[in-house]
């Protein structure tokens, strides 16, 4: 076992004197670690004696409590101090705080290097570093029966907090939320604690550290691969585990979801082909029935929801977030915008929340299999009306109108009278009428912007746009023509997938 603060005092060569915080004398040491930086708590892992020269120590008394309460709650096991060196003079209110919490307070006397104290440390630990190596090949073993299945993740977890002898959380830290569908979520207390406010950062937020909560050691850290998942550790009991495991147990779990997120990216493909298919018409009913029983949701009454976002990145995760929140979905990524069919009871705040806060989102009103294509139009209608009125999401025929309009068959009616000819006409020749019509209107109807944008001579663009007015029968000098063109573009835009 590790030494402890009594028995470190007690070697006779050392020389060392405890100068308050005898209550903890039963400290165990884990490591020897020298600091003179400020902040002196956050180079702690958890069972070290913390040695300063000094300069680490505020002058003032209230800066002196604060240090040693921060060194307490963040798991050190002592703090040393080197005598005749830098420190100010160690007021009462320190000496008081150390011994209430209790954090033991060492004296080195002058002139012990701090070396022969690490190396104390360092042979009084061969054993404990023995027991270290077998216990994070216990670890590792657990891994390798776990299975790649995301049903067996609370079944390592568990495994992992009976070798640790402490509870294990694995949530996101952006919401506290458990990661996995089946994870346990935090105690209320530290949910409490760490409930993310405006403008607040929080605690939950740094990589690897102890804290002090309601009087209860926490550790925070990094499950590595996984950007927002965030390991947390309540011990049973001291001594707390050690922390090289630890870092060895965030792996285990970071390794194993990588093997879940893995078989999740594979059903994601056969959720965006199946979908691919059935939008485009490809599929029967009774295939689509099928197919979405497959991915868990139901024939009747779904969904679905189409949702765009500034980051890429965020659509790119959006199947992972629903899965995380327990949502069974298929979903399909075309034309950035993201489509996802769930069942009919997902919240509405489920689906921003797991879209993220940046996304707009439009619903589709309930649907059966035959209906799959018009609730795609819906979808893409409300998301329409979503971004045009600014909101975060909006659902089909319940939310405000969108240009005047109350559905997308008005929407599409509106289009195939105003543009319906040029898109013949393209059809027929393969022109550049559309492009051409949209670049003119973003280009405040400027002939040489739009020239410019396109690459094409001043002429080409007058030719086109004459010829969109010969299309459709309007004087495209007029400003009434304008706005309709500018109504028809902005919806076939919005629903084109």
């Amino acid at each position: 076992m590790a030494i402890t603060v009594a028995e470190l005092v007690a070697e006779p060569q050392l020389g060392l004197t405890l100068l308050a915080g005898a209550g903890g004398r039963d400290n165990r040491i884990t490591w020897a670690h020298t600091s003179d930086l400020p902040r002196l708590w956050e180079w702690v892992t958890g069972g070290e004696l913390m040695m300063t020269n000094g300069l680490s120590i505020p002058a003032d008394a209230a800066g002196q409590v604060a240090l040693a309460e921060a060194l307490m709650d963040s798991g050190a096991s002592a703090l040393a101090i080197g005598e005749k060196m830098h420190a100010p003079p160690l007021t009462a209110e320190f000496l008081a705080a150390c011994e209430r919490l209790p954090l033991p307070l060492i004296n080195i006397p002058y002139p012990l290097p701090f070396i022969a104290i690490a190396r104390s440390v360092a042979e009084a630990s061969l054993v404990e570093e023995s027991r270290r190596l077998r216990q994070t090949a216990r670890v590792y073993d657990l891994l390798r029966t776990a299975g790649a299945s995301e049903d067996h993740w609370q079944s390592l977890v568990q495994r992992l907090a009976t070798e640790l002898d402490s509870e294990l959380f694995v949530v996101d830290r952006r919401c506290l939320h458990p990661w996995h569908p089946e994870g346990q979520p935090l105690p209320d207390f530290l949910a409490a604690e760490w409930a993310p406010l405006p403008g607040r950062v929080s605690v939950a937020g740094k990589n690897f550290q102890w804290h002090r909560v309601r009087g209860s050691h926490v550790l925070t850290m990094d499950i590595p691969t996984h950007a927002n998942a965030l390991l947390v550790v309540l011990p049973n009991g001291e001594p707390h585990p050690d922390a090289v495991v630890l870092l060895h147990a965030a792996t285990v779990l970071g390794l194993q979801l990588s093997r879940i997120v893995l078989s999740l990216e594979g059903r994601h493909r056969l959720a965006g082909e199946f979908l691919l298919q059935a939008f485009d018409g490809r599929l029967g009913t009774a295939d689509i029935e099928s197919r979405l029983a497959a991915f868990d949701v139901p024939a009747q009454d779904f969904l679905v929801a189409s949702i765009a976002a500034d980051d890429g990145d965020r659509l790119a995760n959006v199947h992972v977030e629903l899965w995380r929140h327990g949502v069974s979905a298929a979903s399909l990524r075309r034309n950035n915008r993201l489509h996802v069919v769930v069942a009919g009871d997902v919240a509405d705040e489920v689906l921003s929340h797991c879209a993220g806060p940046t996304a707009t989102i439009g619903i589709s009103a309930p649907a059966a299999v035959a209906g799959l294509q018009r609730a795609l139009q819906e979808s893409l209608w409300a998301l329409g009306s979503a971004r045009a009125n600014k909101l975060g999401l909006a659902r089909y025929a319940q939310g405000p109108s969108w240009l005047g309009l109350t559905g997308f068959e008005e929407g599409t009616a509106l289009v195939r009278r105003l543009l319906g000819p040029v898109f013949d006409y393209e059809q027929r020749q393969d022109g550049d009428l559309i492009v051409t019509l949209r670049t003119y209107l973003d280009s405040q109807r400027s002939w040489q912007k739009t020239a410019a944008a396109l690459f094409a001579h001043r002429q080409t663009i007058i030719y086109r746009m004459r010829k969109i007015g010969e299309l459709t029968g309007l004087d495209m000098g007029e400003t009434s023509t304008v706005a309709q063109l500018w109504f028809a573009l902005q919806i076939h835009e919005a629903m084109k997938d």
